[in-house]
């Protein structure tokens, strides 16, 4: 057995108190504590413009498993982002185990927590999701006062940023086709 398999047979194996979540994220097992009032506020506001003004009708979860990439020389990322996005037509969630690939997922997002390591969702989240292939990555960085839109993922890193501080739109291309208002996620 390799570092890497045993590393992620340990991990699946791992038992969380109730409320936490463990991602295994470019080789380490990560514990997040459950979000502050002001993250959900930020993450509602999220979901909410997306369900109501996207082209396509979608689905969010704030839970969903995603197995992704690798990292050189560790184990496939196992991620929890704080909102994944599907178009709904797919079902992508329906019948989903718990640990999902990530093909049909447009669109992945971030907020970053003030009290537990935002770098986390600035560095190594983005480069998981780029290796898993997702086409959209948003990171809100509250403590940036800055909302980045990641996209065209190739070689394990997203060329393309769009940034907007908070306060000014940022357009989210097709499947979603809007302008999103972030006036209020800090």
């Amino acid at each position: 057995m390799t570092d890497a398999e045993f590393l992620l047979e340990e991990f699946l194996a791992l038992r969380t108190p109730e409320g936490l979540r463990a991602q295994l994220v470019e080789g380490e097992t990560v514990v997040t504590p459950p979000p502050e009032g002001d993250h959900e506020h930020c993450m509602s506001r999220l979901v909410r413009q997306l369900v109501k003004r996207s082209r396509v009708e979608v689905q969010v979860s704030g839970h969903k498993g995603l197995v992704l990439g690798a990292a050189p020389g560790a184990p496939k990322d196992h991620v929890i982002p704080d909102g994944t996005v599907v178009p709904l037509a797919g079902r992508a969630f329906r019948g989903a185990p718990p640990w999902m690939p990530c093909d049909g997922v447009s669109l992945v997002l971030e907020v970053t927590s003030r009290r537990h390591r935002p770098d986390l969702d600035r560095e190594a989240k983005r480069r998981c999701y780029a290796r898993g292939a997702i086409p959209l990555y948003l990171l809100v960085d509250r403590e940036e006062r800055m909302v980045t839109l990641f996209g065209r993922p190739e070689a394990g890193e997203y060329p393309r940023r769009d940034l907007a501080p908070f306060g000014k739109p940022l357009l989210l291309p097709e499947p979603f086709g809007f302008d999103l208002d972030t006036a209020d996620l800090h």
